[in-house]
C-alpha cells in the first residue's frame, strides 16, 4: 500500500510516467485495468492516485479536497451557521438546519457541481468549498457560483487564498468557464481576496439587503477561465 505521505504531493495530470518506476519508488503493486503491470503501460499519475489515494485531491500546499459525503452535511452546516451572526457572508439572518440544507447538498454532483470539503494533513477540517449552477437554466451551464467557508478557528490563516486558487485551478475540469461570486458590499476582506485573483465587478446591488434595520449592497464578482 502507497505510504499515506505519498498522497500529499500536487498531482500534475498532464504528466506521463512508466507505472513500474514509481511503483519501485513506493514498493507497491498494481494491476492495470487493461492489462497486466510487465506491459508496463503508461498511465497518468492523477488515475494512478485516484485509485490508490481514494480519489482525494491535493494542492501543493498540502491541503486535501474531497468530495462530501452525506455524513458531512452536519458539519457544513455548523460552519456556515458561525458566518451568520457577523451579517458580512450571508444573508441568513437565524441559524440554518440540517434539513433545510439536503436539496442543496443534492444539488451538488462530484463530476459537474462539486461540494468539497478541506481538510490538512491531520485531517482537521479547514471548510468546505460548493460549486452551484447560477440561474438554473441550460444556456448557463457554464457559469457556476462559488461559495468559500473556512471553520471559526481557520479564518485569517491564508487559506482562503490557497483554496480560492486551487478552485480557479480545477474548475475547467467540470466544464466551467466562468466563476461567479455573490459578496456583500461591506465585506471588504472577501472582495479583496477575489480582486486579488483577477475577479472583476459584474454587477453592483445597492441596499438590497436589510439585517438589523440596516441595508446592505450586494456585489457579483466574475472571472472568465477560459478564451
Amino acid at each position: 500500500m502507497l505510504p499515506k505521505e505519498a498522497c500529499l504531493f500536487n498531482v500534475n495530470s498532464t504528466a506521463q510516467i512508466h507505472f513500474d518506476y514509481l511503483s519501485s519508488l513506493f514498493q507497491i503493486g498494481y494491476t492495470a485495468p487493461n492489462g497486466p503491470k510487465e506491459m508496463q503501460r503508461k498511465i497518468s499519475i492523477s488515475t494512478l492516485f485516484k485509485y490508490i489515494c481514494n480519489d482525494k485531491k491535493v494542492d501543493m500546499e498540502g491541503l486535501v479536497y474531497r468530495d462530501a459525503l452525506p455524513a458531512d452535511l452536519e458539519q457544513i452546516v455548523a460552519i456556515y451557521n458561525t458566518t451568520i451572526a457577523s451579517r458580512l457572508v450571508t444573508a441568513d439572518t437565524e441559524e440554518v438546519s440540517t434539513e433545510s440544507r439536503l436539496a442543496w447538498f443534492e444539488d451538488h454532483s462530484a463530476d459537474r457541481r462539486p461540494l468539497w470539503i478541506v481538510e490538512n494533513q491531520a485531517g482537521d477540517t479547514i471548510g468546505w468549498v460548493s460549486f452551484q449552477s447560477f440561474y438554473g437554466r441550460p444556456a448557463y451551464n457554464g457559469t457556476v457560483e462559488v461559495s468559500i467557508y473556512l471553520a471559526a478557528d481557520k479564518r485569517g490563516a491564508g487559506y482562503g487564498k490557497q483554496i480560492l486558487q486551487h478552485t480557479l485551478d480545477t474548475a475547467p475540469q467540470f466544464q466551467i468557464k466562468t466563476l461567479l461570486a455573490f459578496i456583500f458590499s461591506h465585506n471588504i476582506p472577501s472582495l479583496n481576496l477575489f480582486y486579488r485573483f483577477g475577479f472583476t465587478d459584474w454587477g453592483d446591488f445597492p441596499r438590497i439587503a436589510e439585517m438589523d434595520d440596516q441595508e446592505y449592497g450586494l456585489k457579483i464578482l466574475g472571472k472568465r477561465l477560459v478564451p
